[in-house]
């Protein structure tokens, strides 16, 4: 759910259609019915847009699982591509192999206000009344391109309405939440999502992902380079090494954390499949989780290594989607240096692709 502030409103969009509606499907694995990381049972995901041009233009997006908390985490792994950045959190889920709060995403000075929000909110509620140590878990990208990054105007109030409105179903895209101030591979981008169903170890599973994308490279789509240049859109930005990503991923499969780990190592791997560059100065994380509790009596038993296959063909194919999904999405925006970015323009990029 989106949940914008008050102030001047974003520019409609235009009717802009995902990467599948296009006919650009990647890979032969079925979606769930929103094609998002809510297919998975039990995610919620809500955003608070700000957007004040031609100054601000930032956000803050919230990844909520049903019921985690301190005492009771979700096994989780997490992998740094490249570790410029600020994933707040990362050692304790790195150590502990568990997740004990939703999963924030925000601008890079915002980040650490973001989490003290986190925190307030957490303690508040009956999953954290007897809490006495927290891992919040907060990540980032740098919007400094198109808003002025270093007022910091993510507040308290944002993160609550981003928490608090969180819901299932379809999930706005692009130029949302902590995607508002996002450019990658030449183009405007932002939040995508997309999903997969798996058959793994005699059951159907589903695994959902959200980007938030902010780096640098030229565009592949379907293994085609496109350049801005390409499909008419003007850019001085071409080939840059600089920028970030966050990707999270969920699964209701029965995984460990070290399992998990595997997977967020993959959902870092597909930037490859979409041009991305490693930069010096790029954050670039994969977090991935489940919802299943292990370890109970009645709960399931780990899925075995060697059957991991299909876990990993679909997290590959679900990043590359929701890669697309979050430049065809967005909206052009202009920041308050005069830079403007543009979406990936469909037709065009149709026409390309022949």
């Amino acid at each position: 759910m989106h949940a914008p502030v008050p102030g001047p409103p974003p520019p409609s969009p235009p009717a802009s259609r995902r990467a599948r509606e296009l006919g650009l499907a990647v890979g032969d694995l079925p979606t769930g019915p929103y094609n998002a990381l809510t297919d998975v049972p039990g995610i919620r995901v809500g955003h608070t847009t700000l957007v004040r041009p031609p100054r601000v233009h930032s956000g803050v997006t919230a990844i909520v699982p049903d019921e985690v908390g301190p005492d009771s985490p979700l096994p989780a792994g997490v992998f740094a591509g490249n570790g410029y950045g600020k994933l707040l959190g990362t050692t304790q889920i790195a150590e502990l192999g568990a997740l004990e709060t939703p999963v924030l995403l925000t601008s890079t000075l915002s980040a650490f206000r973001v989490a003290d929000a986190l925190v307030g909110w957490i303690l508040e509620r009956p999953e954290g009344a007897s809490a006495r140590s927290l891992n919040p878990v907060v990540g980032e990208c740098n919007d400094g391109l198109l808003s002025d990054i270093r007022s910091r105007p993510v507040r308290e109030e944002h993160v609550r309405a981003a928490l608090e409105t969180a819901a299932g179903g379809p999930v706005d895209e692009g130029c949302v939440g902590a995607g508002t101030g996002m450019t990658a591979l030449g183009f405007k981008a932002g939040i995508g999502t997309s999903s997969r169903r798996v058959p793994l170890a005699g059951e159907e599973v589903t695994l959902g992902v959200l980007v938030q994308a902010n780096f640098g490279g030229t565009l592949r789509v379907l293994g085609r380079t496109v350049t801005p240049a390409d499909v008419g859109v003007p850019t001085t930005e071409t080939g840059t090494q600089t920028g970030s990503c966050m990707v999270v991923a969920a699964t209701d499969a029965p995984l460990d954390a070290r399992q998990l780990t595997r997977l967020a190592r993959r959902a870092m791997c597909i930037r490859d499949r979409v041009g991305a560059a490693y930069g010096h100065g790029s954050g670039d994380y994969g977090l991935a989780f489940g919802t299943r509790r292990l370890g109970t009596p009645a709960g399931p038993s780990v899925v075995a290594d060697d059957r991991l296959d299909p876990l990993f063909v679909a997290v590959l194919d679900a990043v590359e989607e929701a890669v697309l999904n979050s430049l065809l999405t967005a909206t052009t925006t202009t920041g308050p240096r005069g830079d403007t970015r543009h979406p990936l323009p469909a037709a065009p990029l149709l026409a390309l692709l022949g």
